[in-house]
Formats: structure tokens, C-alpha cells, sequence
């Protein structure tokens, strides 16, 4: 180097390291789905849900069977923001309490099919063989009915209700858990390291639950965020039709059967009921779409 000393060059203290964040898969699945504007709306008003199905009913003003004969069908007014029904109830408190109902349905009966589905899932992609053509049968003949007719058969089997109407969504979610994860823990089992752990003697159950599960946590999660909505739906839609949900449950989809004789005279009667309905399937589904792009490793910037 022209005009500098070896001795100083020697001497140059080495500059020091760069401190900048670890690139964890955490902060990488933020970096990734912080770019999707609609899937964090949707995230945040998922958290509100939430929120107000905890909190929801201590804070209204009027509860959910307050009953005022003289203020019946009114519309929305500063005292009630989403007018009242026929029996004078505030609409918007209950929109509020009934929150809880419709997240707490979907919640457990979309758990129970993922447990269930992930379960089946596994064992049939990790055996193969008839363990694996069995349960794939099992699963297109449950794939061969609509969900809603599936829950509507099942439900006139065991009768209406809220706790039935969990039974029945879980069922018709078993299958598309059991298809995804079926489906990742194909493409997993056949990884290196897994075939370095089972040649090394690890049980079939370490390797299952150890090695190959978590490679399909990302695809659970993605669906369960999705089959929430649908959960919503299809909850709301049973007890529209009387198969849910009872009077006077605040439910939405009560919400909405006990409103459609007042279409013309007061639509707020059931508009408002279905906005939320809308709101949140739509918020659910944006929010599973962003999680799909941020968890997908195949997904490029």
C-alpha cells in the first residue's frame, strides 16, 4: 500500500463488530407479515374480539335480556347505538356479550378438530400403507357431504344446542387438518435429519411427535386461523335455523332468525348482527392469509 507504514498497518486497531439483531424465526415471521398492512388490521381487530369477549359483558350498558317495552324497534339513536329489537333490548350490548358465545364456539370446536385431524394426520403419513388408505377414505367420505348439510345431519341426530352444535363443527374439521398435516408430514418424514434419527433407533413415537410434528405446526396454525371463521359461520348459520343457539341467547346467528320478521319495518334488527358476523370471517380470513405468507418459507419478499 503506497505511503503507508507496515508497522502502522499492524498496529490499526481491527474495527470492531457490527452488533445488529439475531435473525430468529420469530423476527423473521414478524419482518414478513408487518409488510402485510391488511392481515395486522386484521390481527388487531381479532385481538379486540378477544378482548371483548373477556371484558365484554361488564362493560355494557344494558344487559343482554334487559327488556324496555317502550323503546321497541327503535333505531340507532346516542342511547342505543344499534337500536333495540322487538322486546326493547339494546342490540349493540348484545352484539357485545354475544362475542363471547360465537369466539368460544369456534375456539373449541375448531380445537378439538385440529387435535383430532392433526392426530390422524400424522399416523397416516408417517405408516402409510392401509393406516394410510383408511383414514384418506374415512376423510373423503366426510369430504363428500357440504359442511353446513354435515353439521345440519348431525345435529338432527343429537339434537340442537350449543354443546352440539361444537360436536358437529368439530367433525366436519377433522378431515382438512387431517389432508394438510397428512400432507406436510409427508414431505418431512423424508428430511435428513429425520432419517439420521430413525437410523439411529429412536422409536416411531419420538420421531413423530419430536421431529416430524413440529415441521407442521406452521400449516396447523394457518388452517386453524381459517376454519375459525367458517367455524363462526357455520355456527351462526345453525341457529339461524333453530339448530343452534336459543332464545335468548345473544348469539348472532339468534341474533339474526329473531330479526328477520322485521326486514322491512327494522332492518337494523338484523343488519347489524350480520356486520359482525361479516367482520369477523372476513378478519379471520385476512389474518390467515398473512400468517400463510409469513410462515411459508417457499413465500419470497
Amino acid at each position: 500500500m503506497a505511503g503507508v507504514k507496515i508497522e502502522e498497518v499492524i498496529e490499526r486497531p481491527l474495527p470492531k463488530p457490527v452488533k445488529g439483531k439475531k435473525n430468529t424465526p420469530a423476527t423473521e415471521f414478524w419482518r414478513k407479515f408487518k409488510k402485510q398492512k391488511m392481515a395486522v388490521a386484521a390481527g388487531v381487530f381479532v385481538g379486540i374480539l378477544f378482548l371483548l369477549g373477556i371484558i365484554g359483558p361488564y362493560i355494557t350498558s344494558y344487559g343482554a335480556a334487559q327488556f324496555d317495552y317502550n323503546h321497541t324497534l327503535e333505531g340507532p339513536s346516542a342511547l342505543h347505538w344499534a337500536g333495540t329489537d322487538a322486546y326493547g333490548r339494546d342490540i349493540f350490548s348484545r352484539i357485545i356479550i354475544g362475542t363471547r358465545i360465537s369466539l368460544f364456539i369456534s375456539l373449541l370446536s375448531v380445537f378439538i378438530g385440529a387435535v383430532a385431524g392433526t392426530f390422524l394426520g400424522l399416523i397416516s403419513g408417517y405408516y402409510g400403507k392401509w393406516i394410510d388408505n383408511m383414514i384418506m377414505r374415512f376423510c373423503d367420505i366426510l369430504f363428500a357431504f357440504p359442511g353446513i348439510l354435515l353439521a345440519i345431519g348431525i345435529i338432527a341426530i343429537l339434537g340442537p344446542g350449543l354443546g352440539n352444535v361444537v360436536i358437529a363443527i368439530s367433525v366436519f374439521s377433522v378431515p382438512m387438518f387431517a389432508r394438510i398435516v397428512r400432507s406436510s408430514t409427508l414431505a418431512v418424514k423424508t428430511a435428513v435429519y429425520v432419517e439420521a434419527t430413525r437410523s439411529m433407533g429412536a422409536k416411531h413415537g419420538r420421531i413423530i411427535w419430536k421431529h416430524i410434528f413440529p415441521g407442521t405446526i406452521s400449516a396447523i396454525i394457518v388452517n386453524f386461523t381459517m376454519r375459525l371463521g367458517t367455524a363462526i359461520l357455520t355456527a351462526a348459520s345453525l341457529s339461524f335455523i333453530g339448530l343452534g343457539a336459543q332464545p335468548p341467547s345473544p348469539e348472532w346467528g339468534a341474533m339474526l332468525s329473531g330479526g328477520r320478521d322485521y326486514l322491512n319495518t327494522a332492518p337494523h334488527v338484523t343488519f347489524f348482527p350480520g356486520l359482525a358476523i361479516f367482520l369477523t370471517v372476513l378478519a379471520f380470513n385476512l389474518l390467515g392469509d398473512g400468517l400463510r405468507d409469513a410462515l411459508d418459507p417457499k413465500m419470497k419478499d
